[in-house]
């Protein structure tokens, strides 16, 4: 599936270049003018949500734990750090190749699987 996401301020721009080029529609912190604003996590997934595309994320504890207060969202998909970003980039793919949709997912990519 091809998908609309949102990265995370703590998301690294090659990974988000990575899926772009695999035709998946990035939106950063950086491109809505909120890099560097401190914007609480609760907030990032309203506006996500809002705009239709899913969170994508490093910070996966405060993530998983809004997805447990309200599942009601466009999509989370939480990864551990991984320095190789090309890996990072192919394993989030590969994790929406195999969806159909991410309305109220929650996706984990780990670096080890």
């Amino acid at each position: 599936m091809t998908a609309r996401l949102y990265s995370n301020e703590n998301f690294p721009l090659p990974v988000v270049e990575t899926l772009r080029r695999l035709g998946h529609d990035v939106l950063t912190t950086h491109d809505t003018g909120k890099s560097n604003a401190g914007i609480p996590d609760d907030e990032v997934l309203r506006f996500a949500t809002e705009k239709g595309r899913a969170v994508l994320t490093h910070n996966r504890q405060d993530f998983i734990g809004l997805h447990r207060l309200n599942p009601d969202h466009a999509g989370i998909i939480v990864c551990t750090d991984n320095p190789d970003f090309p890996a990072l980039a192919a394993k989030v793919h590969a994790q929406l190749e195999m969806l159909t949709t991410l309305q109220g997912q929650l996706v984990r990519v780990n670096r080890g699987s």
